[in-house]
């Protein structure tokens, strides 16, 4: 066959194309799928923490219920999903974020050279945030829930390796804890900063 001949032949070129836009269409397609996956899982994510969240503040009361409730939503959409939950409560709502009150007789924003703080979290030592780790509150507490979810993506793309790290997504929710019973006040000792 001459050059010109060859230059002029058509055949096979649809296998040409079909090798050239296959991968990029695969791509595409997994990337869609994997963001829909990414996407419907915050959605679900993010009801259930609600849920739990609500149901914590006025009936069960069970932290570890509600932890399972948030991952058993999960499981049907992230498979081998795992979560890490974290609970800060507050007397008030003015209180997130506010440090427990203290003499900053420096004036350098910081507790330190033995200024007097006030323990009104009651926890033993001065804190930047008055609210308490981990707990679930009393009765008309204010309290955020945070949940991190992990996942590994079930639409994994072969030749992109990159990609198939674990996936995080997360949701919040505040409640104020119903008045079951009389709310505890704020802590009263004082101590001095280090």
């Amino acid at each position: 066959m001459t050059q010109r001949m060859l230059l002029h032949d058509r055949e096979g070129a649809t296998i040409i194309e079909f090798a050239i836009v296959f991968p990029l269409f695969m791509l595409l397609l997994f990337g869609i799928m994997d963001t829909g996956q990414m996407v419907y899982g915050k959605s679900v994510l993010t009801g259930a923490v609600h849920r739990a969240a609500r149901s914590s503040a006025t009936e069960t009361r069970n932290i570890a219920q509600a932890d399972a409730s948030v991952l058993k939503a999960l499981q049907p959409v992230l498979p081998g999903v795992t979560i890490k939950t974290d609970r800060t409560s507050y007397y008030d709502f003015a209180d997130v974020g506010r440090t427990e009150k203290w003499n900053d007789a420096n004036g350098n924003s910081q507790c330190d050279n033995n200024e007097v703080y006030t323990d009104e979290n009651r926890n033993g030592q001065w804190d930047e945030d008055i609210g308490k780790k981990g707990d679930a509150g009393s009765a008309s507490d204010v309290v955020i829930y945070r949940v991190k979810a992990s996942f590994d993506p079930v639409f994994k793309i072969p030749f992109l390796p990159a990609s198939w790290s674990t996936r995080t997504i997360s949701a919040t929710a505040v409640v104020k804890n119903q008045p079951f019973a009389n709310q505890a006040e704020y802590g009263s000792t004082t101590g001095s900063c280090p």
